[in-house]
């Protein structure tokens, strides 16, 4: 293993076959590696001299090793003939690569280990001088050197590479947690899945299948098949051993690296992998209230692992799917259709220390009960936080359904680009209008940070494109953040502007949509009145947990026959050095 770190093997490297040719000229012998050992074999990443076929193979067992004797020792090996040498006698390297002579000095780590050495070898007996061996030693020192450089290098690459895979795999979910809040079908599902995986796990297959009530395997993804395979597993019993009834009777993944485990585990779905093509393949559960519901499958042309990281994704994707799953068959009924939108469009607030979140959204009291108001907190980065409120006119199914394409749109502006909220939101607008997607809304975006140079505090940039005002409260006052655009789908080329505001530790921010302070019959004198309470009562919740915060707003100004829908989203920046 620890070899292995220097990310060195049997294959030529321009840097060790330098110092093999340096131990070659300097001490004039026909034979001179770089030699690691591993566990069963040793490697030449430096190599002159050998006879084929080792100078091409560039490794041997260790039934041809001298090395391995430098390694056991952490001493240099020196032999002048190995045919008569009672430590080597037998060694197959003798017969096999003409190895009589011989000098080898460690090579070691960082840490001291021993990891291989610098040979110098000779076809007939050899009496090696002082003079020879210390050259080869120093020789051997800055071998060393390189190859501690080699593992600072590989080490530093490979934590590269899993921070990328990492990124990667966030944004894949990130991704996820979009598009799949946009399916209203199984068929929506599976293409989602698909196309979310094209470029990371890259499946040949991707396979959805679910539970019916009789407790049988109903295949979802069959479009994907060719026909006679899809009507072969369209509905089967649970008791089969293929990968999707395994993994929704047992209720954990099942892993399929090479087709021995296909045979060993899921022999009843050998014969579709044969003919497929298919190499390996891995099936999650579903998640359900009550025990999986069905299973999420990949299969691949080649043999295929996934690793605990690979599993980790698949497993929280599964959960995505899950949901997606049953808010499409929900669909399907119209009594619940409209409570499971309105709650598929709402994100989970992300957790995202040091802020505290609160959300709540509440339908108004007559029609649909659903509509366009969202709210929505993404977690770009560490203490950097995008807030948004919006609300697309209407309170019904059509709203809601315009509302999603809005805050799906608006999700991946704020993954993708590192704009200012202003021209986010421009960029939004344009891009509902090039799709052809009129939409009529309010919004107010809003981004979080800190405040440059490690100042107590954090600053809020945001821009309103037509929405009621968010309210800032702190240290027993309140106040509200002015500047308005007009609202989105409004025209083309609408000038929109950003603002900014330092916000002290322990502030609140409020977003809230109309439907809190509003009411039809209300004067606007009456309406004036309700900000101003609305401030006091923001005033004097220093310290309200933000939950019980938002539940007694939304009975004190809302009620249980509020005319229009509710969303409200609440922030708290966390208290400063000194604070409680």
């Amino acid at each position: 293993m620890a070899a292995r770190r220097t990310g060195l093997t049997a294959s030529p490297d321009p840097a060790f076959d330098r110092f093999a040719s340096m131990v070659r000229n300097v001490l004039k012998v026909p034979v001179a590696l770089v030699s690691l050992v591993e566990a069963d074999r040793q490697v030449f990443p430096g190599a002159l001299g050998l006879a084929d076929p080792w100078q091409q193979q560039r490794q041997t067992p260790l039934s041809h090793s001298f090395c391995r004797h430098v390694v056991d020792s952490a001493q240099p090996l020196v032999i002048e003939d190995a045919r008569t040498d009672p430590r080597v006698t037998g060694n197959l390297a003798i017969t096999d690569l003409n190895v009589v002579g011989y000098a080898g000095m460690p090579l070691t780590d960082e840490t001291g280990r021993v990891l291989g050495s610098l040979c110098a070898i000779d076809t007939v007996p050899r009496q090696w001088t002082a003079a020879e061996l210390a050259l080869l030693a120093d020789l051997a020192a800055a071998c060393s050197d390189s190859l501690q450089l080699r593992i600072t290098t590989t080490s530093a690459r490979q934590h590269q590479d899993r921070a990328d895979a990492q990124a990667a795999r966030s944004r894949l979910l990130l991704r996820a947690s979009t598009a799949l809040a946009a399916t209203s079908t199984a068929d929506d599902v599976v293409d989602a899945v698909r196309q979310l995986v094209t470029g990371t796990l890259d499946p040949a297959y991707v396979g959805v299948s679910v539970l019916d009530r009789s407790g049988r395997v109903n295949l979802r993804s069959g479009l994907q098949l060719p026909s006679r395979v899809a009507e072969r597993w369209n509905r089967y019993t649970r008791g089969a051993a293929t990968p999707s009834a395994l993994a929704t009777r047992t209720g954990v993944p099942v892993l399929l690296p090479d087709m021995a485990a296909v045979h060993a585990l899921t022999p009843d779905a050998a014969e579709t992998f044969l003919e497929m093509g298919w190499q390996s393949g891995a099936s999650v559960p579903l998640p359900g209230p009550d025990g999986p519901v069905g299973a999420l499958t990949f299969v691949w042309k080649q043999q295929y692992r996934l690793d605990d990281a690979e599993q980790t994704v698949l497993a929280a994707l599964a959960g995505y799917v899950a949901q997606a799953l049953q808010r499409a068959d929900y669909l399907f009924s119209r009594e619940n259709a409209a409570a499971v939108l309105q709650k598929a469009m709402l994100s989970d607030l992300p957790d995202a220390p040091p802020f505290e979140l609160a959300a709540r959204y509440e339908p108004a009291a007559r029609g649909d009960h659903v509509g366009g108001d969202w709210y929505d907190a993404v977690q770009l980065e560490p203490r950097h936080l995008a807030l948004v409120i919006g609300d697309v006119t209407g309170h019904d199914m059509r709203a809601a359904a315009q509302m999603g394409r809005l805050r799906s749109k608006l999700r991946l502006l704020l993954v993708d680009r590192n704009e200012s909220p202003s021209g986010l939101l421009r960029r939004l607008d344009t891009a509902t209008r090039v799709l052809g997607d009129p939409i009529t809304a309010t919004a107010t975006l809003a981004l979080l940070s800190p405040e440059p140079g490690g100042a107590d505090g954090y600053r809020l940039h945001w821009s309103n494109a037509g929405h009621p005002s968010p309210v800032v409260a702190s240290g027993g006052a309140a106040s509200t953040l002015t500047g308005h655009d007009p609202l989105l789908g409004a025209g083309p080329r609408i000038s929109r502007h950003s603002h900014t505001r330092h916000l002290p530790p322990g502030a609140t921010l409020l977003f809230y949509t109309d439907g809190l302070l509003e009411v039809r019959s209300h004067t606007l004198e009456e309406f004036d009145a309700r900000q101003r309470d609305l401030h006091d009562r923001l005033a004097g919740a220093d310290g309200v947990p933000l939950d019980d915060l938002l539940e007694r707003l939304y009975e004190e100004f809302a009620g249980d026959d509020h005319e229009d829908d509710v969303a409200l989203l609440a922030v708290r920046l966390p208290p400063g050095p000194g604070g409680a």
